[in-house]
């Protein structure tokens, strides 16, 4: 039990002093921050681990929030149902866009996940008018059942599961980057010619991160739909594709905390500074670039340490007052 504590302690840590934050902070801003780092974890798990810099966020995130939405507003009543769904839903387009998407390079891989944003949000704002409703959204908080435990409908309880799932998200991450499977990844990022001379199937190596990476997107879409309870083609729209790219690259692509420290800044910026300042993203961008020329790890380069180092120190066995030798 101590060894877990030791190797995942800094995870409860943090998650728990944001859970503290709750009496601080608003409520909304906390949970927009919870979710949209989940969201983030994608952008980052690809950048990071991967090498890939991924334009098409928005799309996987928009295809949970929206398998979601359909259910809620055409066939059931329950969140958690409706949650499933989601991520089911999000897994197998994942599944299959990344057969075809892996197989590029990386120009070409962020181009390829742009072009598929596009898609996306033309065919969720005019294709599928019909079904989706088009930028009318598709509202269903009424319908959704108030769940026993964490009512989902509640703010509070809403913080509380988003609180919960960031915290499994976070654990399975910290679990690949600790394991072989996380070292195939950098390895695939380092030199992948080298890797596939070990052996190595670098394919499937790649397709199983795209897939881990953009189930989570999808699940964070998933999230938002309950929380808003609408989704609309707002949230596939190509133009909020920097929105990721900026909290990943602020907080740091390399680090694990890197997602929930870039959102943040970000978000805080944005609703602070857009009520002051028309362009507030120059702010941004300005922060932006000092992040990256002070180095690549962004804002969180030593928050994983110092919180690790801080669990060692808490969870350090203390030497008995007369463990020494008696001469």
């Amino acid at each position: 039990m101590l060894r877990l504590l030791k190797t995942y302690g800094d995870v409860f840590l943090v998650f728990f002093a944001v859970g503290l934050l709750r009496y601080v902070l608003p409520l909304p801003y906390l949970i927009h921050v919870v979710l949209f780092s989940i969201y983030a974890m994608s952008f980052s798990f690809l950048l990071g681990r991967l090498g890939w810099v991924s334009f098409g966020q928005p799309a996987y995130l928009g295809i949970g929030a929206y398998a979601t939405g359909l259910y809620l507003h055409y066939f059931g009543t329950n969140p958690y149902v409706g949650l499933l769904v989601g991520i089911i839903v999000g897994m197998v387009f994942a599944i299959a866009i990344g057969s075809l998407f892996t197989r590029l390079s990386s120009s070409y891989f962020t181009l390829a996940n742009l072009a598929l944003c596009a898609i996306c949000f033309f065919l969720f704002q005019k294709a599928l008018v019909g079904i989706s409703r088009g930028d009318t959204g598709l509202w269903y908080m009424a319908r959704m059942y108030r769940t026993p435990v964490l009512n989902l409908r509640n703010a509070d309880h809403m913080l509380t599961f988003a609180i919960l799932s960031a915290v499994v998200v976070w654990l399975i991450i910290k679990y690949l980057n600790n394991s072989v499977y996380g070292a195939a990844c950098l390895a695939v990022k380092a030199n992948e010619t080298k890797l596939e001379f070990l052996g190595y199937n670098t394919l499937s190596v790649k397709w199983s991160g795209f897939v881990l990476a953009n189930t989570i997107a999808a699940f964070s879409g998933s999230l938002y739909a309950i929380y808003l309870g609408f989704v609309s083609p707002a949230i596939l729209n190509p133009l909020r594709v920097a929105e990721v790219v900026v909290v990943g690259l602020l907080g740091g692509a390399t680090s694990l905390y890197g997602p929930i420290v870039g959102s943040f800044i970000y978000i805080a910026m944005q609703d602070l500074l857009s009520a002051v300042v028309q362009y507030w993203e120059l702010f941004v961008g300005t922060l932006l670039v000092l992040v990256m020329v002070g180095g690549e790890k962004g804002v969180a380069s030593r928050l994983e340490q110092l919180v690790q180092a801080g669990v060692q120190i808490v969870l350090r066995p203390k030497k008995l007052a007369g463990s020494g030798k008696v001469s």
